[in-house]
């Protein structure tokens, strides 16, 4: 420091009093810039945080598909891409549909459509009520939790190898979490950057649209408190297969969310997680 201040003094020494004076006020102006630059960044970056989603959205939507259903492909996808919405597909490696039509996902997923984690065998419980579909082999009472790790990091390998994506998001099948010796969630939440279905309940509201119009969806979304920041709808079958609701429920509820752009953000479940967690 005594060196800098050595240095300085030459220079201003070097140099006539007119000079000196001239270079003061460029500094003086230089620093009082910076100063003007930082106090507008940090007037921006609180006019976003209060902002909060993008475009000043008040509430994010994020519509998702379980299960790769024939169905998603043939119905939800042409609707969503006609609206230019990105949504996520919840996808089980085993579902025919998947199989069948492997070049279909991974084209949806260069669209910008999220292929999201639901499992390599979608275990559930078989003891809960109206279960019998759920088969002895894949009850997931019967699995132990490494078994279910096993699974997911496996699933999460072949997505990756499908669609080059490494953050990855989870919904848990049939929303079960209890496997054999324990819940399976604590062992394998740090392979995700989100689990739909557990965030809190103060930030975010799900509805697993089944029979049931459009108008009912919207309401459900539209009666939700101002605290609630995210909706996350979560549809299986559309205009047929299981758990379903008709073609035009889902595009009912698509043209809604279309026509209400100024308030709803709609992204796929992985974009808007990964957006709150820098903050909005």
């Amino acid at each position: 420091m005594p060196y800098l201040l050595v240095v300085r003094h030459s220079l201003f020494q070097a140099i006539n009093p007119i000079k000196t004076i001239s270079i003061l006020a460029i500094v003086l102006a230089l620093l009082l810039n910076s100063v003007t630059i930082k106090a507008a960044d940090n007037s921006a970056e609180s006019k976003r945080t209060a902002q909060g989603w993008p475009h000043n959205h008040k509430v994010a939507i994020s519509l998702s598909y379980d299960d790769a259903l024939n169905s998603q492909l043939d119905h939800a996808i042409p609707a969503l891409n006609k609206r230019n919405f990105k949504a996520s597909f919840y996808v089980v490696p085993l579902s025919n549909a998947f199989q069948a039509r492997l070049t279909e996902w991974r084209t949806i997923a260069a669209q910008g459509h999220e292929l999201g984690n639901h499992s390599l065998f979608h275990a559930c419980r078989s003891d809960k009520p109206n279960r019998n579909w759920v088969k002895a082999h894949n009850a997931l009472e019967k699995k132990p939790m490494q078994a279910m790790l096993n699974e997911i990091k496996v699933a999460n390998t072949l997505l990756q190898a499908i669609d080059g994506q490494t953050q990855r998001t989870f919904t848990p099948p049939c929303f079960d979490q209890q496997a054999q010796d324990g819940n399976y969630i604590n062992v394998i939440k740090d392979e995700f950057i989100a689990i739909k279905s557990l965030e809190d309940k103060k930030f975010a509201a799900l509805i697993v649209p089944n029979g049931i119009k459009a108008t009912d969806i919207i309401e459900f979304i539209e009666q939700q408190p101002a605290s609630i920041k995210l909706v996350n709808v979560l549809f299986h079958g559309i205009g047929g297969e299981h758990l379903s609701v008709t073609q035009q429920t889902h595009e009912a509820l698509l043209d809604h969310l279309h026509a209400n752009q100024d308030k709803y953000w709609v992204d796929t479940y992985r974009n808007i997680m990964l957006k709150k967690q820098k903050g909005h």
